[in-house]
């Protein structure tokens, strides 16, 4: 009886020691611009793409590193956090990627190009690398990472996977495309379906740790607040966030919690999370204060003053535009993404906080 005693007991604290102190073998990382450390200029930057010239990237680098922020990402701080090197995007020939990389590009969208051709809207994507793109591309790499199949299995089941946050090009390219925002969540099923596909898929190959980001409440940003503004107060919550952009985020969030709960049903060997980042942004822009900032709705790099300090015709990194003196005071960037500081603050709350179920560390 004892000696079961000892071994149950034994076993609870090596299951225990596997979350809470888990070291893991590597990181992989797909997504979009809230994620990318580079994929979209690895052969050079694009032409026209505010995101490669200054003031990106300097608060930590001190040069535009294809980052869409002044510093480092998410995944950037998930890295150190587990004493593993900065992703490097996995487009980044000869590289070497035992402890990581990166899969995430911009403009990446969950659905493929046929999604959007069928809505009428395949000239508002750049479509870089959706979903699939992005597991193919990782497939392509497992054999240098981990040999034969069988290797990977066990190499990639103690290895963390960050998948996204994807849906926010995809509601994006529909909103720009001309759908109010109600008609866009009219997708989020189909949208929510193939980010639960992409788990099955990782998990299939091996991955055991599956962190699954939501949306943000881009009613709060400062792109959204600028295109989108009206003069009617009851379309604004008491914080100052568009209602309906908001909605459509919740809406999407709702339907990924779930499908989150299905897949950790289905794979009770894994731990799939749901990363909040709407709660934890959106409690940024309630209480700025409370995080160490002075400003929430209004963007740190931009022109055109005013609440929002953004013009699409004068982004950050354009002529005319200029970054605040203290990026670690505001919440918000370019005006679409964050700061490193809100960044750094996400990423606490995704690994040991209230703002990731189960958190990566509990």
């Amino acid at each position: 009886m004892a000696a079961r005693l000892v071994v149950a007991l034994l076993a609870v604290s090596s299951a225990f020691a596997a979350v809470s102190g888990q070291k893991y073998n590597a990181i992989f990382s797909f997504g979009d611009s809230m994620s990318d450390t580079g994929n979209l200029c690895v052969n050079g930057p694009p032409a026209g793409l505010t995101l490669t010239q200054p003031p990106y990237g300097e608060t930590f680098f001190g040069r535009a590193t294809c980052r869409c922020s002044d510093g480092r990402l998410v995944v950037d701080f998930l890295a150190e956090r587990f004493g593993l090197p900065l992703l490097k995007p996995s487009k980044q020939g000869g590289a070497d990627f035992k402890q990581g990389a990166n899969m995430a590009i911009i403009g990446a969208t969950t659905m493929d190009s046929s999604f959007f051709q069928s809505l009428g809207i395949g000239d508002k994507i750049w479509n870089n690398g959706p979903l699939n793109t992005q597991i193919q591309w990782f497939q392509q790499l497992t054999p240098s990472i981990c040999g034969s199949t069988e290797a990977c299995k066990s190499y990639l089941g103690n290895s963390l996977f960050v998948l996204g946050e994807f849906g926010g090009n995809d509601y994006n390219a529909q909103i720009f495309g001309g759908y109010s925002p109600e008609q866009a969540s009219g997708q989020a099923a189909t949208i929510v379906d193939a980010i639960g596909k992409g788990v099955d898929q990782l998990v299939s190959l091996g991955a055991k740790y599956v962190v699954v980001p939501g949306v943000l409440p881009v009613g709060c940003f400062p792109i959204y607040l600028t295109l989108y503004q009206t003069s009617n107060a009851g379309d604004y919550d008491q914080y100052g966030c568009l209602k309906r952009f908001n909605s459509l985020s919740t809406y999407h969030n709702s339907l990924l919690q779930s499908k989150v709960n299905q897949l950790q049903s289905k794979y009770p060997g894994a731990r799939i999370m749901y990363a909040d980042f709407y709660s934890h942004v959106y409690d940024m822009v309630k209480s700025p204060s409370n995080y160490g900032f002075s400003t929430n709705l209004r963007a740190c790099c931009g022109a055109g003053g005013g609440k929002y300090n953004y013009q699409n015709s004068a982004r950050c990194g354009m002529s005319g535009a200029y970054a605040c003196s203290n990026p670690s005071s505001s919440l918000s960037w370019d005006g679409i993404h964050l700061t490193e500081a809100a960044y750094k603050k996400i990423a606490d709350g995704w690994v040991n906080g209230a703002y990731c179920h189960p958190a990566i560390q509990s």
